[in-house]
């Protein structure tokens, strides 16, 4: 594996970025309204609840990474995309280039967008709401790196779903986040939902981490048991998630090869 490859993936759509001003936009245009949006429903609902309560630490920051995560996953398939909606997708897989290389350029990008529009997310919510999130310490890092590895996952499997449907099935995939999110307990607790729901949100990432945010917004030690517990569950998951996206795609690469896929790609091709 050439890490100048898998560099050389990332630099593409950075070319792509420098040259087109429309890609650069939703960057920041979709995190801006959430963060301008939910901020301000949190403000409002910390007016009617009872004094010293706020609701600005539990939503607005579970917004925050929930966006966080959304950004991942659209910085993988978007570059991804980006080959097929340029028809290049043949070509990359012409050259000498490696499976696994070209994954890791996906995630560099990824990575690299996703760390912006974290940035603006980050200054807008303290700027305008006082949203201190660094208050929880060091924890922040492994919350992020949680989401960010389950959000790499969703990207993975999603590129895999239009390689092997075709790019009309680029519709099935951004609808992704907003089907797991009722399970994600991004906005309440594990205990409110169905016992069958709960199955399903012990099974992704994201709730364990909203879980231990939530804890330690009403005033939960950070550094105690249960949220070690948490964020290592959740962490074990988010791993073996990596490595089954990782298993989806090659199996859908070597399928796409076999059966000649790749050389009839084109945006009418779903089946």
């Amino acid at each position: 594996m050439s890490p100048a490859r898998t560099v050389a993936i990332a630099l593409r759509q950075f070319y792509l970025l420098r040259g087109s001003p429309a890609r650069v936009l939703p960057l920041f245009a979709w995190v801006t309204i959430d963060i301008l949006l939910w901020g301000f429903i949190t403000r409002y609902l910390s007016t009617v609840t009872v004094p010293g309560g706020s609701f600005v630490p539990a939503l607005l920051g579970a917004v925050l990474l929930w966006d966080f995560l959304v950004r991942v996953m659209h910085g993988v398939t978007t570059a991804f995309l980006e080959d097929v909606w340029s028809r290049n997708f043949l070509n990359i897989f012409a050259t000498p280039l490696s499976l696994p290389e070209y994954i890791g350029g996906l995630v560099l990008t990824g990575a690299a967008t996703s760390a912006f529009g974290l940035l603006a997310m980050l200054i807008l919510a303290t700027a305008v709401f006082g949203l201190h999130f660094f208050a929880y310490g060091l924890l922040l890092i492994p919350f992020l790196l949680l989401l960010f590895l389950f959000g790499i996952a969703l990207g993975i499997v999603g590129s895999g779903i239009v390689l092997r449907l075709g790019p009309a099935a680029e519709w099935f995939i951004w609808p992704l986040p907003a089907l797991l999110s009722p399970f994600a307990c991004v906005f309440y607790p594990l205990s409110t939902l169905p016992r069958w729901m709960q199955y399903v949100s012990r099974a992704i990432p994201p709730s364990y981490v909203f879980e231990a945010m939530r804890g330690i917004a009403i005033g939960r030690p950070a550094g105690d048991a249960a949220t070690f517990g948490m964020l290592l569950a959740g962490s074990a998951l988010a791993l073996l998630y990596i490595v089954l996206a990782g298993w989806f795609f090659s199996r859908v690469y070597r399928h796409a090869v076999r059966t000649g896929l790749i050389p009839r790609y084109s945006a009418e091709s779903v089946s």
